[in-house]
């Protein structure tokens, strides 16, 4: 998705998720970029190379436990060790591990003790590289339309049609 941004250097957009499996993230800056899935198709667009990679959304492609809760279905405690790092004022901290193979080290949830709603989330992955989201002005119960998770390559678009990972 375009050049690689400095370490450190903020990446900012929209997420929208909806159950089934559904997603829609828009990277605004440092580059813009959109990520689309309707639970069956993930759609990686590049607008500056007018590329995008399409691939089937299955087992294959996320680890089991990830995509069990991109689908909405998944018990935590099922899937996790789940150790509560703080428990400070208004928010709790999780630290959670992948109880099977993952592609992903450990999980971090910064959540609201009030709602459980989620702040914040961190991703370490095998090779030690962390990602960290922060949510800014969450709506919830939205009802957002079916076609805001498809996406529809205009006709100059390359089109990378991706395998199944086994």
């Amino acid at each position: 998705m375009g050049s690689v941004p400095d370490e450190g250097a903020p990446v900012r957009g929209r997420v929208v998720f909806a159950k089934p499996g559904r997603m829609r993230w828009t990277y605004e800056s440092p580059e813009p970029s959109l990520v689309v899935s309707d639970g069956e198709t993930l759609w990686i667009y590049d607008p500056t190379a007018k590329e995008v990679q399409v691939l089937p959304v299955d087992a294959g492609f996320l680890s089991g436990t990830s995509i069990q809760f991109l689908l909405g279905e998944g018990e935590i405690l099922e899937s996790f060790s789940v150790d509560a790092k703080s428990c400070l004022g208004e928010e709790v901290s999780l630290r959670l591990q992948p109880k099977e193979s993952s592609t992903y080290e450990w999980l971090e949830l910064r959540v609201d003790a009030a709602s459980g709603a989620i702040l914040a989330t961190t991703v370490v992955d095998l090779f030690g590289n962390r990602t960290d989201v922060e949510f800014e002005k969450v709506q919830r119960n939205s009802d957002p339309s079916d076609a805001l998770f498809r996406f529809e390559p205009a006709e100059d678009d390359r089109i990378l049609t991706l395998p199944s990972v086994p």
